[in-house]
């Protein structure tokens, strides 16, 4: 977090929802001798865009996890739908211009992703929101319903997020040369701040309630996305033993 911010208040949200129905209260779980949203937090604040971080809890768990650490604690209903809900409540509160979503189970976050994430709202007025990809190559993780893909257009804002493996290459000729065109969705989002707060009130879309990904609302309403390319896979922590693959890498 840089002191020479200069311009838009930048505020970074982090939700910390203690129940997950795969690995409950995975979000304080102990790694590297800390609980696992402290990483995702010092990583969050090294983004040089940012003015402010916090994390967003739903359980007093979490808050007595972290307050001890010195970090910023802001207790939410426990009701939320999503994250995105979770950080709109918090935002109605802040005087913020630019409200970042970096989830919580997202430990080795890259703080430049983040910035990177956060320019295209600095440098194009008309963008209401932004995210990231990385390139897929693992035949086996462009398959994979649970890796999120994304298209876009000449611009690099979204064209449609999808589960399936998209574009689909039609020509045996052009799957065997192996081109470079699908694309990770990085689940990290970047607000406007009343944007974020227009659009936590939106109903759900179809496709949205077809493919169950929320950011589709935002496409479906007519609204742009600016994704940003990036070098950074993301390594969420969803099971035990994505816990541990991410224990061994912060050891190394």
């Amino acid at each position: 977090m840089s002191e020479e911010s200069i311009g838009p208040r930048i505020l970074t949200v982090i939700p910390a929802r203690y129940a997950s129905t795969r690995f409950p209260g995975k979000i304080i779980a102990p790694l590297a001798g800390k609980p696992l949203v402290a990483h995702t937090y010092t990583r969050a604040i090294q983004a040089r865009l940012v003015s402010e971080a916090l994390v967003a809890a739903d359980d007093p768990k979490v808050r007595d996890a972290l307050v001890p650490l010195g970090i910023p604690v802001v207790m939410t209903r426990p009701d939320h739908p999503s994250g995105t809900d979770r950080i709109a409540e918090v935002a109605a509160h802040r005087d913020a211009d630019i409200v970042v979503n970096v989830q919580g189970d997202e430990p080795l976050i890259d703080p430049s992703t983040i910035d990177a994430a956060i320019r295209p709202l600095l440098e194009r007025p008309e963008v209401m929101m932004s995210t990231a990809r990385v390139l897929l190559t693992d035949p086996e993780e462009i398959a994979n319903p649970n890796v999120v893909k994304v298209v876009c257009d000449t611009r690099g804002d979204a064209l449609y997020f999808s589960r399936c493996p998209i574009p689909y290459i039609r020509d045996a000729a052009d799957r065997a040369q192996s081109p470079r065109c699908h694309w990770q969705h990085i689940g990290l989002y970047v607000y406007r701040r009343d944007f974020l707060l227009q659009y936590a009130k939106m109903p759900q879309t179809p496709l949205e309630k077809l493919e169950k990904l929320e950011q589709l609302r935002v496409l479906e309403n007519g609204f742009k996305i600016a994704v940003v390319e990036t070098g950074y896979e993301a390594l969420g922590v969803d099971t035990p033993e994505d816990l541990e693959r991410v224990r061994a890498l912060l050891e190394n």
